[in-house]
């Protein structure tokens, strides 16, 4: 079930940044309080080899998200204290050193779970175990979810783990989503800052058709 045009869940999770410290995020609160644009990415696991190549191309556009009043918040299922050994990694032994937004570590998947982003499926009940088997290793695909300044979700996307993200896309729907805010104007097939938006009408789609 999708979560754009809804409020992002009220959860609190435990996070890590580089310097080591770890403490609490909930992102519909950071959202809220700081007046900010979010942009929520999980990946799978750290120390792999898709996902470093993520969080450096997140952290290389950092100060354009930063100019787009846009925080970026990485997560996945390993503990902070992975998450810092892995930030403590240098960049050539397939670490994150130089990483400054922070990490979610939902370990005990409470938001995983109620984004309904985890890979494991379960499979029949075991008699002789007595139990359920899960099928897969319990861990996030590459989600993301783009969360305006009252916890309200814009955008959410989801690409199966060999699929890495193009962080250009996001920042362009960000700017769309601007200029839907400020301009109250919709924004049509490939739309970028500077070219032309429309009136959600007849009359705007026809203009915007026979200029383009």
């Amino acid at each position: 079930m999708t979560l754009v045009g809804k409020k992002f869940p009220n959860v609190a999770v435990n996070a890590m940044n580089e310097m080591g410290d770890t403490f609490q995020i909930n992102v519909l609160e950071e959202a809220k309080k700081n007046n900010k644009k979010v942009l929520l990415f999980w990946y799978p696991k750290d120390f792999t080899f898709v996902c470093p190549t993520e969080l450096h191309a997140f952290q290389a556009a950092l100060e354009e998200f930063e100019k787009r009043n846009t925080m970026v918040i990485g997560a996945s299922c390993d503990t902070a204290e992975v998450h810092f050994a892995w930030l403590n990694t240098k960049k050539d032994d397939g670490g994150i050193e130089g990483v400054t937004y922070p990490l979610l570590a939902d370990s005990n998947r409470n938001l995983a779970n109620i984004l309904g982003i985890l890979d494991a499926q379960t499979e029949t009940f075991n008699e002789e175990t007595g139990t359920y088997m899960l099928e897969g290793d319990n861990v996030t695909y590459r989600a993301t979810y783009l969360i305006d300044e009252e916890g309200t979700v814009f955008h959410e996307g989801i690409n199966h783990m060999p699929v890495g993200r193009n962080v250009n896309e996001f920042m362009r729907l960000i700017d769309a989503y601007a200029h839907v805010q400020k301009n109250g104007e919709v924004c049509p097939a490939n739309w970028e800052e500077g070219k032309q938006a429309m009136t959600a009408d007849r009359t705007g789609v026809a203009e915007y058709l026979s200029l383009n």
